[in-house]
């Protein structure tokens, strides 16, 4: 399966990125990560970069590592179509006191907009 793996500067995003790791070294999964910039992300765009591929080295993961300029919903969602990966991975939702899943809005927009299988790793 040719997956990308879409990342913000977010902890969240740093447990999807470890746990799409696992994955790829299972099932031996085609993986390319696509990081795209959130202006109140914890990290910059080179600073998840640069985690990534320090995780990709760990592990032993051969990847390609896509930086997205624009709206990162709309950029994910773009680039997963007119590249025609198989499954679009991102991290997202957390819990109300109720015990339902929030989305973040670009969370939302993918999983509304993306006609590939989108997968949250939450």
């Amino acid at each position: 399966m040719h997956v990308l793996l879409g990342l913000e500067g977010s902890d969240e995003s740093l447990k999807t990125l470890e746990k799409t790791l696992e994955r790829v070294q299972e099932v031996g999964d085609e993986l390319t990560v696509a990081v795209v910039g959130k202006p109140e992300a914890k990290r910059s765009v080179e600073e998840m970069r640069d985690l990534t591929q320090d995780h990709l080295e760990t592990e032993g993961v051969d990847a390609d590592i896509e930086i997205l300029d624009g709206d990162p919903g709309s950029a994910l969602v773009e680039y997963a179509e007119a590249e025609g990966f198989d499954q679009l991975v991102i991290g997202g939702g957390t819990r109300s006191p109720m015990g339902k899943v929030r989305l973040g809005p670009i969370t939302e927009f993918v999983l509304l907009n993306a006609t590939v299988t989108v997968k949250l790793v939450r």
